[in-house]
């Protein structure tokens, strides 16, 4: 089922969050992915206000929440109560600086690959009852450790039991890994996509799926029947944002990937 990351739109909802929800309900979207949450440095009360406000601009538009992006605050409870307010079940954390202790060179050194399983997996364990925990890769996470294995292997290698993944197909290319193998590999683990196409190289603007080097449905060969969410995403592009959005959108449906609900 299609969602769209709203990070593809966040110069346009700081500017105006109704209008922008509302355009995207537009395009045909019906559910949508957040950004932002459990933001370490940010007070918990003005994560929670912005967490309603937002509920609030969903509800007007008609969008319910797929899952979200979000940081591990020191009391993860606090991310369980942000995602309420949104109705979302799974949180996605999208880098390792949004863990207190950790950053971009984390998967480059097997310690720190070590630790952040650590505290990611003892984190998901914490909440299992009220939050599904997951992380969502970039291309970093393939840096060669000196045993000749990668970052990624290591880390889903000690991770819990109970992580999830949310697999960016097009930063995995970027990383020079095989996606479908990626997939494979996670297995039931992975249960959600992001989908986008264009050169997969950072920091180049993306363009339509299809006039790349993402092969999605190659891409899409090794998932699992567990991929409930098949996520369109821009991270930079030169076009309309919201024309790359729906059209990205409708390719995937048209060609029988995805549905809108």
């Amino acid at each position: 089922m299609l969602s769209v990351q709203l990070y593809s739109v966040r110069e346009q909802l700081a500017a105006d969050q109704p209008g922008t929800l509302a355009r995207l309900a537009e395009i045909g979207f019906r559910h949508v992915e957040p950004f932002g949450l459990g933001t370490p440095d940010k007070p918990l009360a003005d994560r929670l206000a912005a967490a309603r406000s937002l509920r609030s601009d969903l509800d007007a538009a008609g969008l319910a929440v797929s899952a979200v992006h979000a940081g591990l605050p020191g009391d993860v409870a606090e991310l369980v109560a942000e995602c309420a307010i949104l109705g979302a079940d799974t949180a996605f954390v999208p880098h390792p600086h949004l863990v207190a202790g950790f950053g971009a060179d984390t998967f480059a050194d097997p310690d720190q690959v070590d630790a952040f399983a650590e505290a990611f997996g003892a984190a998901a364990e914490t909440v299992a009852a009220d939050l599904r925990l997951g992380y969502h890769n970039h291309w970093f996470e393939w840096a060669e450790l000196p045993d000749g294995t990668t970052g990624w292997d290591r880390f889903w290698g000690r991770a819990g039991n109970n992580l999830l993944a949310e697999v960016d197909v097009y930063w995995v290319v970027a990383a020079g890994a095989d996606p479908a193998a990626v997939l494979a590999a996670l297995g039931s683990r992975a249960v959600a996509v992001h989908l986008k196409d264009g050169p997969a190289e950072h920091p180049a603007p993306q363009t339509p799926i299809g006039t790349g080097k993402v092969d999605i449905a190659e891409a899409l060969r090794g998932a699992s029947s567990g991929i409930r969410w098949h996520v369109v995403e821009i991270d930079s592009t030169e076009l309309d944002p919201f024309d790359l959005l729906a059209t990205n959108a409708n390719i995937l449906v048209t060609e029988g990937h995805s549905r809108w609900a």
